[in-house]
């Protein structure tokens, strides 16, 4: 497949048929872990003015997904390789739903898609997520809001910290949905 390098992360698929396969994932896991925020995606959209936007991503589990919601966008998720917690939360930060989702045999969904805006997050609970995402065009920066009761990406440590403590309240809410 041929490949133009947009950064470090983000790379778009040339070819008029895109095709993805382990040679792919197997570049996208080296990408992802020599990145400095822990992810890599090829694109298969040209542009980011395209109607449709579709994105095979690996992410590691040391990457911060800010938690954030997207204006007037719906994305879905294929899981490929490994296993997620998806966190939703309401405007003041409290987990309102969790997804639990794995790649097909692992025993949860491998599927999902969110259609309002809500803040969500991940907890990817393998090494990998190997995800294919669609969602609708085109992109803007401005379009994806950060959740303010999340500490920025910079904050490493208070990102940290942050995270461990949704790890618990999702356990917490994962115990008392299934009771």
């Amino acid at each position: 497949m041929n490949l133009r390098k947009v950064n470090d992360e983000v790379f778009i698929a040339e070819d008029a048929i895109v095709r993805c396969g382990d040679a792919e994932i197997a570049f996208l896991k080296r990408q992802a872990q020599a990145s400095p925020r822990k992810r890599a995606r090829i694109c298969a959209h040209k542009t980011n003015d395209d109607a449709l936007h579709e994105m095979v991503i690996v992410i590691s589990a040391a990457s911060y997904i800010h938690p954030h919601r997207h204006l007037d966008k719906s994305e879905s998720f294929h899981i490929i390789e490994g296993k997620v917690d998806v966190a939703v939360f309401d405007h003041a930060g409290a987990i309102v739903d969790v997804i639990e989702l794995g790649a097909p045999g692992s025993g949860r969904c491998f599927y999902y898609r969110l259609s309002e805006s809500a803040f969500h997050t991940l907890l990817i609970r393998t090494d990998f997520l190997v995800v294919h995402e669609v969602t609708n065009g085109p992109f803007a920066r401005d379009g994806t809001i950060l959740a303010p009761f999340a500490p920025p990406e910079d904050q490493a440590d208070a990102a940290r910290a942050y995270m461990q403590r949704v790890s618990g309240e999702v356990a917490q809410y994962l115990r008392g949905s299934k009771a």
